[in-house]
C-alpha cells in the first residue's frame, strides 16, 4: 500500500502574525515536527504552500527528499490545499495533516491507514460527534474526485468533500486513546500561548 502524507502549510496564521509552519518549537519549525513524526509511516511527504515566496522559504527548511507543492487555486482554504496534495501524489492513500500539530502520533497514523484499507476515508471522531477531517486518511482517488466536486459547488471546507464520499469509516477517539493516552495527536498550536504550552510539555518530556 503506497502511503503519502499531505501537510497543509498555506494558511494565513493571523493569530501569530507570521507563517505558523515556520514558528519554532524547541528550535525547530512546527512543520518539521509534523514531518518527522509521520515520515516513518509513509512513502512520501508533500508540504502544500500557497505562494512562490512561501515555497522558496520552505525549501530552506524542508529536507530535499520531501516535496513542496504550490496550491492549484488563487484562493486559500484547507480544501484547496487538500486537493493540491491529492493531485500531486500517486500514493493510493493520503494522510491529511495541518502544519501545527507537532505531537501527531505515527502509531495513530498507521492505525488510520489500516482502518482506511477498504473504504474511502478513515476519520477520527470524538464522543460528541465532532470529527477531525484534517487528521484523517483518505483514498486518494476518491478524495481527489470529491474535493473537485465540492469546490465546483462553491464549498471550501473539507466536510463538504467528506459528505460526497460513499464509504467513510469513523474511528472513535476512545480507540485512538489506547495508542495515544493523552490524545496529543490532536493538539494544535493556534496561539503563542499554545506554543508556550507545547514547549513546556517537551521540556518536561510529557509527550511521547
Amino acid at each position: 500500500m503506497e502511503r503519502a502524507a499531505v501537510i497543509l502549510a498555506g494558511g494565513f496564521s493571523k493569530r501569530f502574525g507570521q507563517d505558523k509552519g515556520l514558528v519554532k518549537l524547541a528550535g525547530k519549525p512546527l512543520v518539521l515536527h509534523v514531518l518527522e513524526r509521520v515520515n516513518v509511516v509513509v512513502n512520501e511527504v508533500l508540504v502544500v504552500v500557497s505562494s512562490e515566496t512561501q515555497k522558496e522559504t520552505y525549501s530552506s527548511h524542508v529536507p530535499k527528499e520531501n516535496r513542496i507543492v504550490l496550491d492549484n487555486e488563487n484562493f486559500r482554504s484547507p480544501l484547496v490545499g487538500a486537493l493540491t496534495g491529492f493531485s500531486n501524489t500517486r500514493a493510493e492513500y493520503s494522510l491529511l495533516l495541518p502544519c501545527d500539530t507537532p505531537f501527531v502520533s505515527g502509531k495513530v497514523a498507521s492505525l488510520l491507514f489500516e482502518t482506511c484499507a477498504d473504504v474511502d476515508a478513515a476519520i477520527p471522531r470524538w464522543s460528541n460527534d465532532y470529527i477531525e477531517p484534517l487528521q484523517a486518511v483518505y483514498r486518494t482517488s476518491s478524495a481527489l474526485e470529491t474535493a473537485r466536486q465540492a469546490l465546483g459547488q462553491g464549498e471550501m471546507r473539507p466536510l463538504s468533500m467528506i459528505r460526497l464520499q460513499k464509504r467513510v469509516r469513523y474511528l472513535s477517539t476512545m480507540v485512538i486513546q489506547q495508542l495515544d493516552p493523552q490524545l496529543m495527536t490532536f493538539f494544535n498550536v493556534n496561539t503563542p500561548l499554545d506554543l508556550a504550552k507545547a514547549d513546556k510539555m517537551l521540556k518536561k518530556r510529557t509527550v511521547p
